[in-house]
């Protein structure tokens, strides 16, 4: 089980699809030897120092948290169900209602899909609101995404830093 680490007006709360198996296990965010998060928000200058995923919680010194789309933990994002989405969105709707982050930072375009509706998504700033909080798609940081470079995934995490800065 991996908890969220969350409190009332974050700048911003980073939205994973679900957690990895080594994450749960561990009971931290983004534990998996590939996960490139940390790394990343050091670089793209969230944090003035790389955060070990056993030190997760100290994300919240930096008015920033973490959460996950779906609560249950597989080994892809791809394993879990449109129906586990469909579960998850009235939850996750009352975790964001009740703690009114700024902006949630969906980790990947499909849990922002499947809770949006919308079929077609672009990178970077939305839109429309999510239950009151601006809502960015930044690339997944998972080592399964090898779409995504370390230096690409620090300019487009930097572009988030850079307007709420």
């Amino acid at each position: 089980m991996l908890t969220d680490i969350i409190k009332e007006d974050l700048n911003v709360l980073f939205c994973g699809i679900n957690p990895g198996l080594k994450s749960a296990s561990d009971g931290h965010h983004f534990s998996g030897r590939s996960n490139r998060f940390w790394k990343v928000l050091h670089q793209a200058g969230f944090t003035p120092y790389q955060i070990e995923a056993i030190n997760d919680i100290d994300i919240l010194d930096f008015e920033f948290g973490l959460t996950t789309a779906v609560a249950r933990a597989t080994s892809r994002a791809d394993q879990l169900s449109k129906e586990e989405f469909d579960d998850s969105i009235e939850i996750f709707k009352r975790k964001i209602k009740k703690f009114k982050p700024k902006y949630i930072a969906f980790l990947g375009k499909a849990a922002y899909k499947a809770f949006s509706g919308k079929k077609q998504i672009t990178w970077g700033l939305q839109s429309e609101d999510f239950c009151g909080a601006k809502v960015w798609i930044l690339p997944n940081p998972s080592g399964l995404n090898r779409g995504f470079t370390l230096s690409d995934l620090v300019t487009s995490y930097s572009e988030l830093r850079k307007t709420i800065a």
